[in-house]
């Protein structure tokens, strides 16, 4: 079957091109930077190519696009004509060429300032069924890059699946408080409680969309790892979280004692991905309890797939104050 992949030089874009040449897909990968993993260097902007690279294609993983980093070094303009334009192109193009499935990486960046409690309320409990609210550019295209899906499978039949996935990005936090308070290592464990993926698990859920989509047609999924976290938690979490994960995933303590870790003070909000898991009857594997027991044994915490995709940041230079100049 031949496969198309947009962002082939990206973070997701060469997990898949891995994972489907393993397979023994033929796959296409279309990325505006030269890769490994690139056959086609070109944009998603341009409508003349990405009927090219269309051509025979049965599945498109439609992974490209700008970033929240991109944020600041990017037009508004720039953001639409990536994100927007360029899935339109892509979904127009697929139905055009016949393309069975549909799968847009979206993010849980689209639901902004959903994502953010007031003062004094509980932790936000994130399913596909709370509405979106963007905050930014990036989050704008995304939702409104969605709904052209949603149109593409209304109007025009393509079985279209939006996956929004939590973090995954190795890159270092976003955040200078967040970078002051605790090491790198530190943050990425604790986020796996709420609000991070490894991008082995993202793969298949992205594999399983793709195969399910004919039969859904179309369908919204949070993509986060599996939170040991319960509703009735939230009111505690979001003032003691230590708390709670000390009685949700009991011992974790000692470890993190060891390597002079420390929970966050409180979570905010927690992705839940149960539909993914009924629904595509997607596994993810790796949680926090895997994280604790990877570390226990001295071993890296992150998939094999994660370990040889590396680090690949978004801008070409660092800025003076952390990865990326984007809180």
């Amino acid at each position: 079957m031949k496969v198309l992949v947009t962002g082939s030089a990206g973070h997701l874009g060469e997990a898949l091109l891995r994972s489907l040449s393993g397979l023994g897909e033929e796959v296409i990968g279309l990325d505006i930077l030269e890769s490994p993993f690139t056959a086609c260097v070109g944009s998603i902007a341009d409508r003349a190519c990405v009927r090219h690279c269309m051509s025979g294609v049965r599945r498109v993983f439609h992974a490209a696009t700008l970033h929240k980093p991109h944020v600041a070094t990017h037009s508004r303009q720039e953001f639409i004509d990536t994100n927007l334009t360029g899935t339109l192109n892509l979904l127009e193009e697929a139905v055009a060429a016949g393309v069975e499935s549909f799968v847009f990486t979206s993010t849980t960046s689209v639901f902004g300032d959903a994502l953010m409690p007031p003062a004094g309320a509980p932790a936000a409990w994130i399913t596909e069924e709370v509405a979106p609210i963007p905050k930014n550019i990036y989050g704008v295209t995304k939702a409104a890059a969605e709904d052209l899906c949603q149109l593409s499978h209304r109007n025009d039949g393509l079985p279209c699946i939006v996956l929004r996935t939590s973090r995954f990005f190795p890159e270092a936090d976003d955040s200078k408080e967040m970078r002051d308070a605790f090491s790198d290592g530190n943050i990425k464990a604790n986020e796996f409680l709420h609000r991070r993926v490894d991008i082995e698990d993202v793969v298949s859920a992205h594999l399983l969309a793709a195969a399910r989509a004919p039969a859904i047609g179309f369908r919204k999924y949070i993509i986060s790892a599996t939170t040991p976290f319960l509703p009735e938690d939230l009111a505690e979490l979001r003032v003691d979280a230590a708390s709670v994960v000390r009685r949700r995933v009991p011992g974790y303590e000692a470890e993190y004692e060891r390597r002079g870790w420390k929970m966050f003070p409180g979570i905010g909000r927690v992705y839940v991905n149960g539909r993914a898991r009924q629904e595509l009857g997607w596994r993810p594997r790796y949680d926090f309890k895997h994280v604790i027991g990877r570390l226990e044994a001295g071993q890296d915490p992150r998939s094999p797939l994660a370990r040889a995709i590396g680090s690949k940041g978004y801008h070409p230079t660092r800025f003076s104050e952390g990865p990326y100049p984007v809180d």
